[in-house]
């Protein structure tokens, strides 16, 4: 059994936790420990501080999760100051081993290492996911990550992507009138712009437009929460919206992917996950002409677990330091 330390770096937290990894797995994670950004200069800062915390020396091994790219000499992260140069990772860290992936290429090693009861059913088949094959991710949050897990011969391999950039499909004429407002703010309108916690905010306001009507003046949060409790027929229209758009999208990355099932994540996926059942979603997934018979026999589920994004990159760390 081999201790580790798990890092999950967003634009808004940095999260830590003491994992155990035997054999290539995840054995056990421990409480998460979530630092805002903001009030740390550093990578190196956050992860002194979480050892003042822990009250004890840091493992030498780590796996980080990073939002942003992990190419280059020098990783920017998205939304979050903090500079790191994975050459001087040993150094500032002060540890032997380290790992270093994506934020949605950890989610995709969680949901390889993940047991089924951390999967909540969507639409399709009550069937565990497969062992065998591609299982496509797609997770909305602020933004929209796709990422792709190949099971073969027992082991796996995680592909991470940029698939949430991909363009926006408008399927009916109102989504062709969304598209124009859209195409009035942005000089392409990826499927990001729809699908995604921000999204919501521009489906509602391009909505508004269309209808000649004012909109309420209210903050990402505030419109999530009218809209699932249906205060706000606008803001409930746009969150159908959002599930379709959702739906379709799934659906071309299951395809485009050659997948056997499909994996939704990411924090707006857990806040809409009672409501995903009851929507459009469905419909939009399996509507792909001479596939729909197979689309409608594809798994798709919603990963539950609390921390995927910590867990996945403790399961990163697990498989790199091998069996």
């Amino acid at each position: 059994m081999t201790e580790i330390v798990a890092v999950d770096i967003g634009g808004t937290h940095a999260r830590f936790a003491i994992a155990q990894v035997e054999h290539g797995r995840v054995a056990s994670l421990g409480a998460a420990c979530t630092l805002k950004t903001a009030e740390h200069a550093s990578l190196q800062t956050a992860w002194e501080a979480f050892g003042v915390e822990l009250g004890r020396p840091l493992p030498r091994i780590a796996g980080i999760a990073v939002a942003g790219p992990v190419q280059g000499e020098v990783l920017k992260l998205t939304n979050n100051p903090w500079v790191i140069r994975p050459a001087m990772v040993p150094e500032k860290l002060g540890v032997e081993r380290f790992t270093l992936v994506n934020d949605f290429g950890a989610v995709a090693h969680a949901v390889a290492q993940l047991g089924d009861e951390h999967f909540r059913a969507i639409c399709g088949p009550e069937r565990e996911l497969p062992r065998d094959g591609v299982i496509s991710i797609v997770g909305p949050g602020t933004g929209l990550g796709v990422a792709q897990l190949l099971h073969r011969n027992g082991d796996y391999s995680v592909i991470e992507t940029e698939g949430g950039h991909i363009d926006f499909a408008a399927i009916d004429t109102l989504e062709d009138q969304i598209l124009t407002q859209l195409r009035k703010r942005y000089r392409r309108v990826s499927v990001e712009r729809v699908a995604s916690g921000l999204g919501l905010v521009n489906v509602y306001e391009a909505l508004a437009a269309i209808e000649g009507r004012p909109t309420r003046q209210l903050d990402e949060k505030a419109l999530w929460a009218a809209a699932l409790a249906g205060e706000d027929s606008l803001a409930a229209a746009a969150l159908d919206r959002f599930c379709l758009t959702l739906g379709t999208l799934s659906g071309d990355i299951a395809l485009a992917q050659g997948a056997s099932a499909v994996v939704i994540a990411g924090g707006v996926g857990l806040r809409v996950a009672d409501h995903l059942p009851r929507s459009g979603f469905r419909d939009r997934f399996i509507a792909k002409g001479r596939f729909e018979r197979m689309m409608d026999d594809m798994p798709v589920k919603l990963i539950t677990h609390p921390q995927p994004g910590l867990y996945g990159a403790a399961a990163a760390c697990a498989e790199a330091l091998g069996h």
